[in-house]
């Protein structure tokens, strides 16, 4: 038997529409039957060789909505017809201290969907099944519109629990995962600032509408101290500028699974007790706490869907910074 699946042959060339042979589940695996995959940014790093370890030939996606079409033995809490989104984190080996004390996320065995393991870019793809999420039952009229909640979604709703319980959040970069997490910002009663390249007062526009306080440039200061600032664009030069923006033992969290290199600064606007992390991948509990909450307060997603065929353009779409998340689709 045999599947449609995009291949990365190697970096930097363009994905080759092939028919391959359709995986079947090992023990302890679920084989989905894709219903659409997300492009998510990191896809775009691996497409372009800046993660620089994929197994190759290899099949991208890890924002995959599916139905399970059938599971391997050792299964017992998945069945055939469950709706599952499958997300970045593909595997843990569940004995190492990171494991063991809840950051699984930070594994070095981790295996990733769509980088180490075959991915959703295909009509199906055998996963762990212990690392494939349950989709609430809200989404199942429309299960496209959970798939940016697999990695754009979960990776800011991390961001924002890292970031604390500060009341005035500022955004910089304001795409799909930061469009999500001012939806849950503003449910939690905070205010949110948005930053964005200069001089773009279309998307700036955007975030008003979306119920941003304020929007303006990235080398802007804004109107008040942030108590946290999240860093959605992969521009290392944007970190001294927002440890300039934040209050005094507020927080800095970068994002982005890569990003340009940060320029030296001044220690004084690391003083004050102000903090810099980074977010590395996501948990099972992020994307199942996530996905719950999406479906509680009806999280809204703005996607567009394209077939398998049209894949270079569905890439291009997400190049360019699209406000709709582009979604590939194999039926």
């Amino acid at each position: 038997m045999t599947m449609r699946a995009l291949v990365l042959a190697a970096p930097g060339r363009p994905l080759e529409l092939r028919e391959v042979p359709s995986p079947e589940p090992a023990p302890g695996q679920a084989l989905v039957e894709v219903i659409a995959c997300a492009i998510c940014r990191t896809d775009l790093h691996v497409l372009a060789g800046e993660l620089d370890r994929p197994t190759l030939p290899l099949i991208p996606g890890h924002q995959v909505v599916g139905t399970i079409g059938a599971v391997g033995d050792r299964v017992a809490d998945r069945r055939v017809g469950d709706l599952v989104g499958v997300p970045w984190l593909g595997w843990a080996d569940g004995t190492c201290g990171y494991c063991t004390s809840g950051r699984e996320n930070l594994c070095p065995d981790a295996r990733f969907t769509g980088y180490d393991l075959d991915g959703g870019y295909a009509e199906r793809l055998v996963v762990d099944a212990r690392f494939c999420l349950p989709v609430p039952r809200g989404f199942e009229p429309e299960p496209v519109a959970a798939t940016p909640l697999l990695c754009a979604g979960a990776i800011g709703y991390r961001a924002l629990r890292l970031a604390g319980d500060g009341g005035l959040i500022g955004l910089y970069g304001f795409g799909n995962a930061a469009r999500l997490v001012t939806q849950i910002a503003l449910h939690e009663g905070r205010r949110v600032f948005a930053f964005t390249r200069p001089g773009d007062t279309e998307t700036q526009r955007l975030a008003v509408e979306r119920g941003c306080a304020w929007a303006g440039d990235s080398t802007e200061r804004p109107p008040e101290p942030l108590d946290a600032a999240i860093l959605f664009a992969a521009v290392g030069e944007l970190v001294p500028l927002a440890l300039a923006a934040v209050a005094p033992g507020g927080s800095v969290v970068c994002a982005e699974i890569h990003m340009s290199d940060i320029p030296s600064f001044a220690y004084e606007l690391l003083w004050g007790e102000r903090i810099v992390r980074s977010v590395a991948n996501l948990t099972r509990r992020d994307g199942e706490e996530l996905l719950a909450l999406a479906a509680q307060i009806r999280l809204v997603t703005s996607t567009r869907t394209f077939p398998l065929e049209r894949a270079d353009a569905a890439i291009e779409a997400a190049r360019a910074g699209s406000a709709e998340t582009p979604v590939l689709v194999p039926g």
